[in-house]
């Protein structure tokens, strides 16, 4: 987590000295739509530039460390030494690692490329870490998490970014633009390098929106450990974004471009511990490729192949994967008022799962994930919002075992379950009452261990322009 903050910080702090770069008005304006005055130059010198900032940045922060010393000595070996897993702490691989990749992203993704372009460039800006940014051997399940999984947080942090960017017009007050900043450095970092030449906001195309912001009290009601010494905290304060970007139904809206439908969902636990542990959940779902469709009047719906990154972590153990699916989400109108929205995936990915009982964050192991997600949401109206979930994940693992040189399998079976009733009071203020439950039961090695963490929250609810995301494509009734 504090990886997270430095390198946000930083793509900040570079904003500043690169704009007196360009005094200049830039000749050039990019064109979103045909492409344009996009630039592969720019993001190519830019991310061997971050890496080298960030490089140095962790030689000054961390001293007693040689990871960070590279020598040409290093890199000729790093370029001929096949990747292995490392056991780094599970914070820095499963949330640093994705940001990072993020990062290199951004810079791509904001210089005009399209979403398959700048993949090749965060691909490639992980490769060039693994061998030049860092001493240590190269690591496989940093090249999945950085590269792929950084792809699916730097699209969606892009999307959000733009999307506030475009809700300012021709010209986007300076509060949005720091707002913009904010969710996506990169964004930032080239809109003020480079003039006018990156000043055209990338086109939403109007999607429908749904956007819930949720501030609330969680009371821990029954926990099991498996025997760690995990504490988990009886009561605390907790805090949950969701946006849900091109939700089907909408007229004359097409999915036709990579996360032209996304999910993003974050929840943080402000009074925790530490930064690492105050990060609870965090889910970027995505539609990769594929199609809207309907049955009749009644349903919409949308269909294809998604790319996701999640990470969890209820108290006592964690898991994170970065993953593919088929599968679809869909609205159904029961009635004149009544709605009903659900999701339904299924795919498999590559992440790490294992406990928080162990100070180091080390207790865990990577492996091959399969999961299966359903979820429904019953609408009605603008009154109220009845909604349930569940995800189960088969963790097929490998522990590197001592000094990364054997190989165990493991498996382990997680479930995160939960329902929860939301009722409007006025405008867009809803109070919230919902119920949660994860689970984890894990064959290591012989050592068979089930643990377990039930929690209710009671919140408060502050609700976006489309209230509980019901969307009306019906003759004669009004978007709501």
């Amino acid at each position: 987590m504090r990886r997270v903050v430095l390198i946000a910080a930083f793509m900040l702090a570079l904003a500043a000295p690169a704009a007196s770069v360009a005094q200049a008005p830039a000749p050039k304006v990019l064109d979103w739509e045909s492409g344009e005055n996009k630039s592969y130059l720019i993001p190519a010198l830019e991310i061997p530039a971050f890496i080298g900032a960030l490089n140095a940045v962790d030689r000054l922060l961390f001293p007693d460390s040689s990871d960070f010393d590279v020598t040409w000595g290093s890199i000729k070996r790093n370029i001929r030494t096949a990747p292995d897993f490392d056991k780094d702490p599970f914070n820095v691989n499963q949330i640093g690692h994705p940001y990072q990749g993020g990062v290199y992203y951004g810079l791509a993704r904001s210089a005009g490329l399209g979403y398959w372009e700048s993949l090749l460039y965060t691909i490639g800006g992980s490769f060039l870490w693994e061998t030049a940014g860092e001493s240590t051997r190269p690591s496989l399940n940093d090249h999945v998490s950085t590269g792929i999984g950084g792809s699916f947080v730097g699209e969606a942090l892009f999307r959000m970014s733009s999307l506030l960017l475009e809700g300012g017009g021709e010209t986007p007050s300076i509060w949005r633009e720091v707002g913009a900043a904010i969710i996506s450095p990169p964004t930032g970092v080239n809109r003020l390098a480079f003039g006018e030449r990156f000043r055209p906001v990338f086109p939403s195309r109007d999607p429908a929106i749904l956007l819930q912001f949720r501030v609330g009290f969680t009371l821990t009601t029954d926990v099991e450990s498996g025997g760690l010494l995990a504490e988990p905290k009886e009561q605390e304060g907790n805090a949950e974004f969701l946006m849900i970007y091109g939700l089907p139904g909408k007229r004359g809206y097409a999915y036709r471009r990579p996360f032209d439908y996304f999910l993003f969902e974050f929840t943080a636990v402000p009074n925790a511990s530490t930064a690492g542990n105050a990060i609870e959940n965090v889910t970027i779902r995505g539609l990769l490729a594929g199609t809207g469709y309907e049955w009749g009047d009644d349903y919409r719906g949308l269909w294809g192949l998604f790319g996701s990154y999640e990470y969890l972590s209820p108290q006592i153990f964690r898991m994170s994967a970065t993953s593919l699916a088929l599968g679809t989400v869909g609205q159904w109108w029961l009635s004149g008022t009544v709605a009903l929205q659900g999701t339904l995936l299924g795919g498999a990915g590559f992440g790490a799962a294992g406990t928080v009982g162990d100070r180091e964050e080390r207790d865990y192991r990577y492996g091959v994930i399969p999961h299966a997600i359903v979820g429904l949401r019953v609408i009605v109206g603008d009154l109220l919002m009845l909604e349930g979930q569940g995800r189960r994940y088969w963790v097929v693992g490998v522990d590197p075992g001592p000094a990364g040189n054997t190989r165990r399998t493991d498996d382990e079976v997680i479930n995160r379950a939960g329902a929860g009733l939301s009722v409007r009071v006025f405008g867009p203020h809803a109070i919230s009452l919902s119920y949660r439950i994860s689970t984890r039961d894990a064959s290591l090695s012989g050592r068979d261990r089930h643990q377990s963490v039930e929690t209710v929250t009671l919140s408060y609810n502050f609700l976006g322009q489309r209230k509980f995301g019901a969307v009306d494509w019906r003759p004669g009734e009004i978007d709501r």
